[in-house]
């Protein structure tokens, strides 16, 4: 292999997402650059950046049934027992509900944490506050799915956060997801949390970094054997 191919195979892939936005930054640096350069390497700078924020990295994720992967790249940022949002039709009983905080500096591509069908897609606009913030999971702006699986329904919450201003999703209700499959994607800076059913036991802790489709966030089983790969 070529020098050139192997500095390509270690550059991760850009969402299409991003392409309109990189392309802003870039033809308003080749400007800053023409008037002051100083700044324009700034708007160079700031290109990189938004390039690397739609970075779409290829994920090995674990596909045994029980499985929660994480859905999204970040800090795990609060595990508690809660109640879930209205729309997702979970009812008012406190659940277990695991949150990812991702900074403007993490790959922002949202994973399904499971497979299963998607039974419900509520979009409910709001605030943008600090999205580590736990009234954020009820005043900004979010993006709800349930997924059914052999487990229970599961709750998956995109919500945007104290810079990002547009929630992206790429799935429509009725259809069937695989665990890790990607399902969107939140500009810039957000948490995703989720809401798993009794019986779930999470095996990650407050604090820790979470890879999404990779990080195993909880179990349906005792056990955690029998687990096979996908590659996408």
């Amino acid at each position: 292999m070529s020098i050139a191919k192997s500095i390509r195979a270690q550059i991760p892939p850009i969402h299409p997402e991003g392409y309109p936005f990189i392309g802003a930054f870039a033809f308003a640096s080749l400007i800053l650059l023409w008037i002051w350069s100083p700044l324009g390497w700034v708007g160079v700078v700031l290109t990189v950046w938004c390039a690397l924020f739609f970075r779409d990295p290829v994920r090995v994720t674990p596909t045994r049934e029980g499985l929660v992967v994480a859905p999204a790249d970040g800090r795990v940022s609060m595990i508690t027992q809660t109640v879930p949002p209205p729309e997702l039709g979970l009812g008012a009983a406190p659940l277990l509900r695991i949150s990812i905080f991702m900074s403007v500096f993490n790959c922002h591509v949202n994973r399904s944490p499971v497979a299963g069908r998607i039974e419900r897609i509520a979009y409910r606009p709001g605030k943008f506050i600090n999205a580590e913030l736990d009234k954020a999971s009820e005043d900004n702006e979010r993006n709800s799915l349930v997924i059914v699986t052999p487990a229970g329904r599961i709750g998956v919450v995109q919500i945007a956060g104290l810079v990002a201003r547009r929630i992206v999703s790429f799935v429509r209700e009725g259809q069937s997801l695989v665990a890790g499959e990607r399902f969107g994607l939140i500009r810039f800076g957000s948490r995703l949390d989720v809401f798993l059913p009794e019986g779930a036991k999470a095996l990650v802790s407050e604090g820790q970094t979470a890879i999404a489709g990779e990080t195993v966030l909880a179990d349906f089983r005792v056990g955690d054997g029998g687990r096979t790969f996908r590659v996408d």
